[in-house]
């Protein structure tokens, strides 16, 4: 049985690379954006459409728009600073990760958006999915102890030419009572998590609450025991 509980607390030269190598990314339409300014910016947004610039990877700054509905889809869906994006921009693919954006100080509503461009060796910041392995042959869950997930994701510094699909916690030798820390995971070459200053919870195998009743009244009696004795 599993249980999820609350959390406690990147482009190459080399397009096959990141094809086997990348994480699942969002996409995003754009098209380039002809003049720059205030003036430009405010033409944009009456049209539906959101400003925003590509920049870094040793090339010019590309000025671009994108749909204001896409993008806010985007922000709602949660960590969008740290989410890998495809970008297309008039048919171009481009490879990015959002470092700004600019919002209405009344609305809160997006009004324009920066992205870096990346390439095989950049390092980023990124929510890796936890995949658990050997559940079928789990000692602990074979016992009926319960999977209790505490983080189903974990961000981690990678290098953007080699980012996993999931981080794999593997539970073939897991027994009941048995807690799975980020130290127990091994990370791709190049990673290492966000949080540096404590070796934090990835899930744990709790007994079954059948089991727990048991202990309990085993006490309880115990308890009662030892205090006819006393008397």
């Amino acid at each position: 049985m599993r249980v999820l509980t609350p959390l406690e607390d990147p482009r190459s030269d080399k397009p096959d690379l990141w094809s086997k190598t990348m994480a699942s990314t969002n996409s995003l339409d754009a098209t380039s954006r002809e003049g720059t300014g205030k003036g430009a910016a405010r033409a944009a947004r009456r049209e539906g459409l959101i400003p925003g610039v590509i920049y870094g990877g040793g090339t010019d700054p590309q000025p671009i728009n994108v749909k204001f509905n896409e993008l806010l889809k985007l922000l709602k869906k949660g960590k969008f600073m740290s989410t890998l994006l495809k970008i297309k921009v008039d048919g171009k693919e481009e490879t990015v990760i959002c470092r700004a954006v600019q919002r209405d100080v009344v609305k809160d509503l997006p009004t324009h958006v920066d992205f870096l461009r990346l390439s095989a060796k950049s390092r980023i910041n990124l929510y890796i999915p936890v995949e658990f392995a050997n559940e079928d042959t789990c000692p602990g869950l074979k016992k009926g102890g319960v999977l209790t997930v505490v983080r189903n994701e974990v961000e981690l510094k990678v290098t953007a030419g080699n980012i996993p699909e999931t981080i794999v916690a593997d539970l073939a030798n897991v027994n009941v009572g048995d807690v799975i820390n980020i130290s127990d995971i091994d990370l791709p070459a190049g990673s290492r998590p966000m949080i540096t200053d404590r070796d934090f919870v990835i899930a744990n195998i709790s007994a079954p609450s059948s089991l727990r009743a048991a202990d309990d009244e085993d006490d309880a009696e115990g308890g009662d025991e030892d205090a006819a004795a006393e008397e």
